[in-house]
């Protein structure tokens, strides 16, 4: 068994398209857009075969994003080595977006950096 896709809404597709396309190299279809229902969406494919699907769509109800709640918390990219880690981890954190954590060998072994990317979305960068 494979996970198909990940799927996430977002206030933002064209800004959220652009920092995975930018940043982790993602490959992005055509623009799907429903005019009867408001809905619209990309998937964004990586090298890996792994997709991301980014969907917006009318009256999205928006909230806080907390670090630590239940459900869903992070997406994680690994990016091959400890120096593409420190790498992309510090390029970002240039750019603006927060790093929470690391870059840093975890207690469970993983060589890791936490960063709040588009949107206050938590991402982990691993090798």
């Amino acid at each position: 068994m494979q996970i198909e896709h990940i799927a996430m809404y977002v206030n933002d597709l064209e800004k959220t398209r652009e920092f995975f396309v930018k940043y982790f190299n993602a490959i992005s279809n055509e623009k799907y857009h429903n005019k009867k229902t408001g809905f619209s969406s990309y998937f964004l494919s990586f090298d890996d075969g792994a997709r991301l699907e980014i969907m917006n769509k009318p009256d999205l109800m928006d909230r806080e994003k907390q670090l630590a709640e239940m459900g869903y918390m992070h997406i994680a990219f690994r990016v091959g080595s400890k120096e593409a880690v420190d790498a992309l981890a510090d390029r970002l954190r240039r750019d603006g977006y927060p790093v929470v954590s690391g870059p840093r060998t975890t207690g469970d072994g993983y060589y890791e950096s936490c960063i709040i990317g588009v949107e206050g979305n938590q991402i982990e960068i691993t090798v």
